[in-house]
């Protein structure tokens, strides 16, 4: 299993990849590896706000549905669309190419929040 280190992770299991003031944000490999195939992901709109801890979209697999929660507040800039076609890139690849949202983050603070790949590979118990 990856850990990518020069991510962030949440408790709730999204990565994010900080960019100046833009962060990208998925679900990890250990996620996509609990959901099983996924199915189906419902996107947040460009130019929604988001709260952080809060619900940004759904993501279905075979066997459950599950909220995703947004580690950072912020407003979305970019949606991964393809995952609208192709939302198994979530199981396939999780951090390059099934990333979910890019947003401007608004609050620097939460940031320390966000785990670094040690803290979460410990988290996760790997």
């Amino acid at each position: 299993m990856k850990f990518p280190e020069n991510l962030k992770y949440s408790e709730d299991h999204e990565w994010v990849k900080i960019d100046g003031n833009i962060a990208t944000i998925g679900i990890t490999e250990f996620a996509q590896g609990e959901l099983g195939d996924v199915v189906f992901i419902e996107l947040p709109k460009v130019d929604d706000e988001l709260n952080e801890n809060e619900p940004f979209g759904t993501i279905e697999a075979v066997k459950t549905v599950s909220d995703m929660l947004s580690p950072l507040s912020g407003k979305v800039m970019e949606v991964n669309e393809s995952l609208n076609d192709e939302p198994e890139t979530i199981n396939s690849d999780p951090y390059e190419k099934g990333w979910i949202v890019k947003i401007e983050f608004s609050d620097k603070d939460e940031l320390k929040n966000l785990m670094d790949s040690k803290s979460y590979k410990e988290f996760v118990g790997k």
